[in-house]
């Protein structure tokens, strides 16, 4: 059968997508590009939040319209989203053919028709063979008094290091030339599999596994257990890129007890401190909630000061979502939407010159970048640097590049800048190293 995948959330629900489009080829269909050419829609969900919730839902709906028209004969729902509401789905859905629970993939092929194993990834239509995400594990034990994970996902449980290099290998064989390491909290692997935290281990076989030029980047680490001496380490992996994301939520401390998140402020300053003390360059993303409840405009203004005292590089910003189930939810003064949106819409306005004022640094440097994009009809070319993650952070755009290949490193000297992306032109080298990023 063709099958039309829509892989929905974060970047850990696109690398399961990828394994369920692997089982699926394997048991004899084809994912397709158009809903048009398939007689099955198949969504994996998100339903994190409540906006992720309703967007889901809409996507569902479409499907729903296409099955009506008879451009699809089967529709089947699975994921995040159906372990949170799987009821109240079925009810209101009833034009769905299955229902599938988060990683019960091979319901989804038998469903289907036969059943192949495969522990393959797959490479969605939409995505790029050079750049790929590497899923540590899943669920998670933090349980912060806002965040609908644990009940979802369930508690940690780490992938084994043998089993992650083997996978970080075939990627690499594959094409990636770079792997973004996700979890909900990368910091926390393998406490349930080795007792103790293991995400040193695990960095110094990939370090090893995976072929020299590879860029190692690391994403949502959680700030507890992020230490001096764990900077140190990560400095001395020649392909760990210097990019951290540490996601503090906030920097109040009576904000950040509610929110049950067991790194306080003093621990969080000390974070982005060592990491600027170590190297000023240092890429550091952090992710922010505004509005959560009891919030006050002081408390909303320490957090716009801590990030300008510490000049962070990139910076998400969410409003606070009260979600059924959450102790958070039944906290007494809730923010009122429009307070949370002004509040949210005054950081990022906030931040933007803040990240001009870091990209400033870079004039004049050159970078090794990789080419995500190449347009010789106007000579352009967009990358990413050591400093970029896929997505969600900035480009640089070269404005030689119509001759660069998508997936393959040049090296970009900077000539400006703008809040978010840098400018510059691709140079030709003769023997030189490059060492994280930078161009000696």
């Amino acid at each position: 059968m063709n099958v039309f995948l829509v892989s929905m959330g974060c970047a850990k629900n696109g690398v399961d997508s990828e394994r369920l489009a692997s089982l699926l080829a394997a048991s004899g269909h084809k994912i397709v590009e158009s809903a048009d050419d398939a007689q099955v829609g198949l969504i994996n969900t998100c339903g994190f939040i409540q906006g992720a919730v309703k967007e889901n839902v809409d996507a569902i709906l479409d499907l729903e319209l296409l099955k009506e028209q008879g451009v699809l004969e089967k529709i089947v729902v699975a994921g995040c989203l159906v372990n949170r509401y799987e009821m109240e789905l079925r009810l209101e859905l009833p034009s769905v053919d299955l229902w599938a629970r988060a990683e019960e993939w091979d319901k989804i092929a038998d469903f289907l028709g036969q059943r192949v194993a495969s522990n393959c990834r797959a490479l969605l239509p939409e995505g790029r063979a050079w750049s790929r995400y590497l899923k540590v594990g899943e669920g998670c034990d933090a349980c912060c008094s806002y965040c609908t994970i644990p009940m979802i996902r369930g508690r940690l449980r780490s992938v084994p290091i043998p089993r992650l290099a083997d996978e970080a290998r075939e990627l690499c064989a594959a094409g990636a030339r770079e792997l973004c390491l996700v979890g909900q909290d990368l910091t926390a692997y393998g406490q349930d599999l080795y007792g103790e935290p293991a995400v040193e281990k695990l960095l110094t076989a990939l370090n090893e596994t995976v072929p020299v030029g590879t860029w190692i980047r690391l994403l949502y680490l959680h700030p507890s257990r992020v230490t001096g001496k764990f900077l140190d380490f990560l400095l001395k992996m020649r392909k760990v890129l210097p990019y951290l994301d540490v996601p503090i939520q906030h920097i109040d401390e009576t904000i950040l007890a509610a929110m049950n998140r067991s790194a306080d402020a003093a621990h969080i300053r000390e974070v982005f401190a060592s990491a600027r003390a170590r190297d000023p360059l240092f890429a550091l993303r952090t992710t922010v909630m505004v509005g959560f409840p009891g919030e006050t405009e002081e408390q909303f203004q320490r957090l716009l000061d801590f990030l300008e005292e510490f000049q962070i590089d990139r910076v998400g910003a969410f409003v606070y979502s009260p979600e059924e189930g959450t102790k958070a939810a039944l906290l007494p003064d809730q923010v009122p939407d429009e307070v949370k949106e002004e509040r949210r819409g005054r950081l990022m306005e906030f931040q933007a010159s803040i990240s001009r004022e870091r990209n400033a640094l870079f004039m004049g440097r050159t970078l090794s970048i990789l080419v995500e994009e190449a347009d010789a009809e106007n000579g352009l070319a967009l990358g990413r640097s050591y400093r970029d993650a896929p997505e969600v952070d900035g480009m640089v755009c070269v404005d030689n590049g119509a001759g660069l290949v998508p997936g393959t490193f040049v090296d970009v000297r900077v000539s400006d800048f703008a809040e978010h992306d840098l400018f510059g032109s691709a140079v030709l080298r003769k023997k030189t190293r490059t060492i994280k990023g930078f161009v000696l």
